[in-house]
């Protein structure tokens, strides 16, 4: 381990600390809303956080992404979960609204092109994966699948992740109208699972068997590359994740108003601490690195 990291978790435990010190005083519940593909994470962080705070409440709703910076901008929700950033109409938005947004990331998650496990492919390009959900591609055939129909699952416009497809991967392009819009990754799963020529998008946490460790049975995760040229990797890799040479990764953020102060901060700061880091591990995501970890303990100053 790196000084520079020890620092920074050293930090971490004393921000925990001095934030902690005011947690049994007042018990205002802790309300935390948004993306979708992060509500299972945040409840189970909530519910160790309240294991060893048990008088400090906190409530986790999903909704997606654009649902928690509603909940942000309007005043109904203390802290707002997104799995992509802030739109630059949403920070005007909501610096209209006397709100001043502060993201931490929590997490990094692989984002997840699954196919059904009776897909003979292995992989794609992002390219590829790109024409598939523009609906250019309508057979499995046209990118070296079997003569099969392509089926289309994704998310609905209010997720983050819907917006994270459409900018990273569709080139800002429209989805297909033939889509699917699901309401969120179990739904999304259950679809692939359940029809061979699907091809479906979820974070990284959704598809790995605890008890195996390995991707979901009757699930295929796909290898993605860059380009023709490049090689692909696995979200389930995560030093290609790390190194940002599997190229569908992306950090999940909470996002405050303004510094976090009391409770909210002390549950951040747990969170980005060391053991909140182990839930994130458990949970089937991955750690946040150095960069944004010193950003995140910057932001809780």
């Amino acid at each position: 381990m790196n000084n520079r990291l020890m620092k920074i978790i050293a930090a971490a435990h004393l921000i925990l600390a001095l934030a902690g010190g005011t947690l049994l005083i007042g018990q205002k519940m802790i309300q935390v809303k948004g993306s979708d593909t992060m509500v299972n994470l945040v409840q189970i962080l909530a519910e160790k956080y309240m294991e060893k705070n048990p008088k400090q409440p906190i409530a986790v709703l999903g909704g997606g992404s654009g649902t928690g910076v509603t909940g942000m901008i309007n005043g109904t929700c203390d802290i707002a979960n997104t799995s992509r950033d802030w739109k630059p109409k949403e920070i005007d938005q909501a610096w209209e609204k006397g709100i001043k947004p502060r993201m931490f990331a929590v997490a990094i998650d692989g984002l997840s092109v699954i196919v059904n496990e009776k897909n003979p492919l292995t992989k794609l390009t992002m390219g590829q994966v790109g024409a598939i959900y523009r609906g250019e591609v309508k057979n499995w055939k046209a990118v070296g699948g079997l003569d099969q129909k392509v089926s289309l699952y994704g998310r609905q416009s209010n997720s983050g992740t819907y917006v994270f497809m459409m900018e990273h991967v569709l080139g800002n392009k429209p989805y297909s109208t033939d889509m699917k819009e699901m309401n969120g990754n179990a739904q999304i799963i259950e679809g692939v699972l359940a029809d061979v020529g699907a091809v479906g998008y979820v974070g990284v946490g959704y598809i790995v068997d605890k008890a195996t460790g390995k991707p979901m049975k009757g699930l295929k995760v796909l290898n993605i590359s860059k380009d023709e040229k490049a090689e692909a990797f696995s979200p389930l890799d995560k030093a290609g994740v790390d190194s940002g040479a599997y190229p569908v990764s992306r950090p999940l953020w909470m996002t405050t108003n303004g510094m976090p102060k009391g409770t909210a901060a002390g549950f951040l700061a747990w969170i980005i601490s060391p053991e909140g880091q182990k839930v994130v591990e458990n949970e089937g995501f991955y750690t946040v690195g150095v960069k944004l970890m010193d950003q995140n303990l910057k932001n809780l100053k």
